[in-house]
């Protein structure tokens, strides 16, 4: 067993994996003695079974200490049938043969065939010589329901990973896949369940504990499966070194690691508030107590952390909300913590689904050792979330390097679009975009879909389930009777194509200011500080227009934006940014498309003038901006007073 510790990496790093899940508040030499030990013992019982298997059936149980038969006694008075759980715990083998010694009715026990042929065929004759009844797994369970039904026992393994048939409940507060047979047969043949567990005493030497029957009743089988889960912890913790932790307990399914759409769902108790997950950051993951009921509020589930690598431009960024919303709600244990240039850390920050924010500051983009910074930088970046045991990335940059910072840091899953070349080597579960086959007769053009699908899918890919509420951001009720407070934002970082002119943001704010008292504030970066003040001087400065352009930063423009009960702007992030802050817009579109990058939610007034060069998507237009100067400010003036009635 010892040397098996030592040469066996693979399952070694497995076992001191999983006990960390169960015990993380164990040191971690308790951890690494608790795994040596469970090598020598898992060593030890596989070399007994073996020996077990050649001596007479009268001697084997000499080798057995019994606690509560008079349980199973009890239930044969009373001709009642039950299912005793069994388990990777201790000789489960020997607990095989012993059954139908000892148990005062006949038993038998639900088998799935081994990969291994001859291990196979070896492990069904040691079984059917001392009488216990095999049945098939793939052949169904009507036999096993009629032995049930007639008072015999049938033992069900209860602590393997059951994948899309299982029914997700916390095991040590880990969510696990976990089969519901026993709690489904029991609930057929109205029959007790009974655990058992055959725990190692000594050298040759066990001790078989058989606890009080669980009642089905009139609980469903999945609260059941929780509750059996529970005491299969109990069982585990009284002596840790006896279950077979080299094996993939809590497997992280592939490609849906999020849970809504597995078809048995999810049974887990409420979970703590983001402010308290985040307790967590220290590395103190959450006690996990044994209670009474299953689904008790006393149960924490400890965090699956999932990192998401943000876009690096913030109407990207607001874009990809709803996929993170929906990530978020993929699993009751969901931990999202954001990657994120610094620039944008405020709007995660306002995202309530978001439980940690990573901020870092891109590295200098000139210079001759420009690309030594990048090198820099990646490695950088990579030790910033390395130590926070993530367990998946999602990548929404389709850079390489992006991908190669995740990589990097040891995230075990790691999930994005192949992006560009060389990037899906980094990466461990691909989103491939489905090519679209053309038919021989025209083919009708496929009507534009919004950015807002392509960071969608990628949740969708990894299992969240699509709701209409995520795209649908309610926006804020319009002033009535006060007096408005309008933002205005000309500028726009792609380029000049993307401005309306100057001059007609400054006959609008004349126009409507003549109309009606309200109140204006010039939004936007350093660089629009000249347009902004264009439109001051061409509005004749007026009193009641406040300049902060190049003035706040994020946090306080969503401050002011918050403010504000309707935004006059061009295509840009701050137009993404007061969708997502629930701000009405009147959106101004000029060689970019609406269908794609429109401000998400209701209550938006969009102007498009549609021309035969447009959407061009350049950055200066080349002719005579005709898409934009067919665009008069009476309109857009109308469309203010239309919000703010």
């Amino acid at each position: 067993g010892l040397a098996g510790y030592a040469l066996l990496g693979r399952y070694r790093r497995m076992a001191l994996r999983n006990i960390e899940i169960a015990f993380p508040d164990k040191a971690p030499h308790l951890r690494r003695r608790i795994a040596q030990r469970h090598f020598t013992t898992l060593a030890g019982n596989f070399f007994a079974m073996e020996k077990i298997a050649r001596i007479p059936r009268e001697r084997i149980p000499a080798l057995v200490e019994i606690e509560g038969l008079e349980i199973l006694m009890r239930l044969a008075r009373e001709k009642r049938g039950f299912v005793f759980l069994v388990s990777h715990l201790g000789n489960w083998e020997l607990l095989a043969q012993l059954s139908p010694m000892l148990f005062p009715t006949k038993c038998g026990t639900i088998y799935q065939r081994l990969g291994n042929p001859h291990m196979d065929a070896h492990i069904r004759r040691v079984r059917a010589r001392i009488g216990l009844e095999l049945f098939e797994r793939k052949e169904g369970f009507a036999a096993a329901t009629e032995l049930v039904r007639s008072g015999g026992g049938v033992g069900v393994l209860v602590d393997q990973h059951a994948g899309d048939a299982g029914v997700w409940c916390p095991l040590f507060g880990r969510l696990a896949s976990t089969s519901p047979l026993a709690a489904t047969l029991a609930a057929r043949a109205g029959a007790a369940l009974v655990g058992t567990v055959m725990y190692t005493e000594g050298t040759g030497r066990w001790r078989l504990i058989i606890s009080e029957p669980v009642d089905v009743g009139t609980a469903g089988t999945r609260e059941v499966t929780a509750k059996l889960n529970l005491e299969l912890e109990a069982m585990i913790r009284r002596q840790p070194e006896d279950w077979f932790w080299v094996h993939n307990r809590w497997k992280t399914p592939r490609p849906k690691f999020l849970l809504a759409t597995y078809k048995r769902g999810v049974v887990a108790p409420p979970q703590p508030t983001a402010q308290q997950l985040d307790d967590a950051e220290t590395g103190e993951l959450f006690a996990y107590s044994i209670r009474k009921n299953a689904l008790g509020a006393g149960t924490k589930l400890q965090p699956f952390r999932i990192l998401i690598r943000s876009s690096n431009w913030l109407g990207d960024a607001v874009m990809s909300v709803p996929a993170v919303r929906a990530i978020k709600r993929g699993r009751p244990d969901a931990h999202i913590t954001v990657l994120t240039p610094s620039k944008l850390a405020d709007v995660w920050d306002a995202v309530p689904e978001v439980d940690k924010v990573i901020p870092f500051d891109p590295p200098p983009g000139r210079g001759i050792f420009r690309v030594l910074r990048g090198i820099a930088h990646v490695f950088k970046v990579a030790q910033l979330v390395r130590a926070r045991g993530f367990e998946a990335a999602v990548l929404f940059p389709n850079s390489i390097r992006v991908a190669f910072e995740a990589w990097l840091a040891g995230i075990p899953r790691r999930v994005g679009y192949p992006g560009h070349k060389g990037r899906a080597l980094f990466l461990n579960q691909v989103l491939r975009e489905k090519k679209r086959r053309k038919s021989r007769a025209a083919e009708v053009e496929k009507p534009a879909e919004h950015q807002v699908y392509h960071y969608l899918r990628l949740a969708e890919f990894i299992g969240a389930e699509m709701i209409a509420a995520d795209l649908d951001i309610p926006s804020a009720t319009p002033p009535g009777g006060r007096v408005a407070r309008i933002a205005v934002c000309p500028g726009a970082e792609y380029g000049p194509a993307k401005r309306w002119p100057a001059g007609r943001f400054a006959e609008v704010i004349r126009t409507f200011s003549a109309t009606r008292e309200c109140a204006w504030v010039l939004v936007g970066t350093r660089k629009d500080r000249p347009v902004a003040e264009e439109i001051l001087a061409a509005a004749g400065s007026p009193s009641n227009v406040e300049n902060l352009c190049g003035r706040t930063s994020l946090a306080a423009l969503i401050t002011t934006l918050r403010e504000c009960d309707v935004l006059l702007t061009n295509d840009t992030g701050t137009m993404h940014l007061a969708a997502l802050l629930g701000v009405r817009t009147v959106s101004i579109f000029g060689s970019t498309e609406p269908a794609l990058t429109g401000p998400l939610g209701r209550g938006h007034i969009i102007f498009r003038e549609q021309a035969e060069c447009s959407p061009c998507f350049l950055r200066e237009c080349p002719i005579d901006f005709r898409c934009m100067t067919a665009i008069e400010p009476a309109r857009v003036t109308l469309a203010l007073k239309t919000l703010l009635s």
